[in-house]
């Protein structure tokens, strides 16, 4: 017999605000060798918090909802987990017709949960998404400034690095960097905006066919 169905994941993380860290000036690194994590400074940049708090004000509606059903459906592909397990005890631990039918049932209410939540949850990470380009815009930006600022001239991702000295971190330098190169964002997405699409962008029009020159 198959492994058992484990309850759906969650397909939404909170989105709980993180706590914005007092952020030091720029500092010279001793070496010029820098580490950076830029996903950390994104996630800690004033815009990103503060665009983080604003949402689960405007989208506590369906942020409830989706708690609601995610909690129902956990519910329910627990209540069939079990049953499946006591059936499948019951005919002493041997597959049998019945028991491939009852897991397929399974599978296919986790599958279905799964994309409900998914729908419920797309308005929300589109809206995620929308702030987080915004912010990432302006992120190269923020590394060039930082890395000036810092006199570095070797920038590695921290989290490929074994081991590196408290000073040698620049990401705070990017927060500032970002903190003023983008104080805030906006967090609903303009209609029809998807991923990686420019804000405020528009499908070109298409250019007329010349007509031909008469003779």
């Amino acid at each position: 017999m198959k492994t058992l169905v484990k309850a759906a994941a969650l397909v939404f993380a909170p989105m709980t605000a993180i706590a914005l860290t007092a952020v030091p000036a720029a500092a010279q690194t001793k070496s010029g060798i820098a580490v950076v994590d830029l996903e950390e400074a994104v996630a800690k940049s004033t815009a990103f918090t503060t665009a983080m708090t604003q949402m689960q004000t405007t989208y506590k509606p369906q942020l409830d909802q989706i708690a609601s059903r995610r909690s129902a459906i956990e519910t329910d592909l627990k209540t069939k987990n079990d049953a499946l397990q006591a059936a499948y005890k019951a005919a002493g631990n041997k597959s049998t017709p019945a028991l491939e039918t009852q897991f397929q049932q399974l599978q296919q209410a986790q599958q279905t949960g799964q994309a409900e939540l998914q729908r419920l949850t797309q308005p929300v990470a589109l809206a995620r998404a929308y702030v987080e380009q915004q912010i990432v815009a302006k992120l190269d930006d923020a590394l060039k400034a930082a890395t000036a600022k810092t006199k570095s001239e070797i920038v590695f991702k921290k989290a490929a690095t074994e081991s590196f000295g408290a000073g040698a971190d620049i990401t705070p330098a990017v927060i500032t960097e970002l903190n003023a190169l983008v104080p805030s964002v906006g967090i609903t997405p303009p209609a029809g905006w998807q991923p990686g699409q420019a804000q405020g962008a528009a499908a070109a029009p298409a250019t007329p066919a010349q007509a031909p020159k008469s003779r």
